[in-house]
């Protein structure tokens, strides 16, 4: 392909390949041909080798010239595209080895059922509290945004509120049902999440979702949307929840960690982290899911510091609807879902996983597990004026 037009349809041709392909994820680098992300696999495309001149021309086709300017001068961009159909990709365009790479990740075009995705009910049970600080936190790709979009659907859908959100960039196109949902993109319709979530509060919203608390201010302004009556929703790029709380404390200077200490235990009502696994009963992948809600216990740990002993308490806390990461891995294992190898390379002690997966462990835990019923977490009243 040689001409300008060929040029312009080249990216739409490659992504709607992958659309076909079944792919989660298309890679561009200059000097070979894309790979395509199957069931977390990559493969190579038959296609030729990409030429800067074609990646260049991808870029500005999709952004814009004025973006365009703007990704030339800080090597990096976040943006969203859509192709023919209404399939809808997160797209990072960057710079290496001095030439443009573009990662793009499909976004399902629609909202995906909170019933219908394998999480447990203590998080769809999440979606019913009036107010607090709910973090959905996990590496690249573990199906944060799957799972907030679901929860968010399920709000729109079984009550009269209204929500703002605020990405980067818009992944999930919600359309409004018994709620009112704006959606901004940072970047496009505000400049920063922070400043998002400053006029956000001015909106007279129920429901704020925050993309990432990225930095001080951001995580700053989403603390204090949940401490001023707001359900606010967020994500952070931490493995489990003890983690996430020290990370979330750490982002403060240590003159304001005793601070945010006691404001988080005050808010916060629930932490899910959760990473993919690859499914070997059917085509797909499937979440291996910790929660964490907060109790008097996990807020005194917040409250004191005592944030080792967090891991603790969600192991003895199953019957309010908590569970630890190595326990959902275990139960995936125990009905089939994925492969031995996965549950013990992704466990928390590898060690320990290998010999709780035992023929006569398994027995147990499924006998266990129907004995245990969750009871939903404990929502809050709302307050009076």
């Amino acid at each position: 392909m040689t001409t300008e037009t060929s040029e312009k349809t080249l990216i739409k041709r490659l992504l709607a390949d992958a659309v076909a392909a079944g792919a989660s994820d298309l890679h561009i680098n200059v000097g070979m041909p894309p790979m395509q992300r199957i069931h977390t696999e990559l493969t190579l495309t038959k296609d030729d080798q990409i030429t800067s001149k074609q990646v260049e021309e991808m870029v500005l086709e999709m952004v814009g010239p004025d973006r365009y300017k703007i990704f030339k001068e800080h090597c990096d961009l976040d943006f969203s595209t859509t192709i023919e159909g209404g399939y809808r990709f997160r797209v990072n365009a960057h710079y290496q080895k001095e030439t443009i790479g573009i990662s793009f990740r499909l976004i399902p075009n629609k909202i995906p059922d909170i019933a219908k995705i394998n999480l447990p009910q203590a998080i769809i049970d999440l979606t019913d509290l009036p107010r607090g600080l709910v973090l959905v936190t996990g590496q690249t790709g573990s199906g944060k945004s799957t799972t907030l979009a679901a929860m968010i659907g399920r709000i729109n859908a079984t009550s009269a509120k209204r929500i703002i959100t605020m990405e980067d960039p818009i992944e999930y196109s919600f359309t409004n049902d018994k709620s009112m949902i704006e959606q901004r993109e940072i970047g496009a319709d505000c400049p920063t999440f922070a400043s998002g979530l400053k006029h956000a509060l001015r909106q007279d919203p129920e429901v704020i979702l925050v993309g990432e608390m990225r930095d001080l201010e951001t995580t700053s302004a989403t603390v204090t949307a949940a401490e001023t009556g707001h359900l606010v929703f967020s994500t952070l790029h931490t493995m489990n929840a003890a983690q996430t709380i020290e990370r979330a404390i750490d982002i403060y200077p240590p003159g304001q960690q005793n601070q945010i200490r006691a404001m988080l235990s005050n808010t916060l009502q629930a932490v899910v982290s959760q990473t993919l696994f690859k499914r070997i009963d059917k085509p797909g992948m499937v979440p291996g899911i910790e929660i964490m809600i907060c109790n008097p216990a996990i807020r005194n740990c917040i409250r004191e510091n005592r944030i080792h002993e967090i891991p603790n308490i969600i192991t003895t806390s199953r019957k309010m609807g908590m569970q630890e990461m190595d326990a959902s891995i275990s139960e995936l294992y125990f009905r089939g879902m994925i492969s031995k190898e996965d549950a013990i390379t992704s466990a928390t002690n590898a060690a320990r996983m290998e010999k709780s997966l035992s023929p006569e462990n398994k027995e147990m835990f499924m006998r266990q597990l129907q004995m245990q019923t969750p009871t939903p977490p404990a929502i809050p009243q709302p307050m009076r004026n």
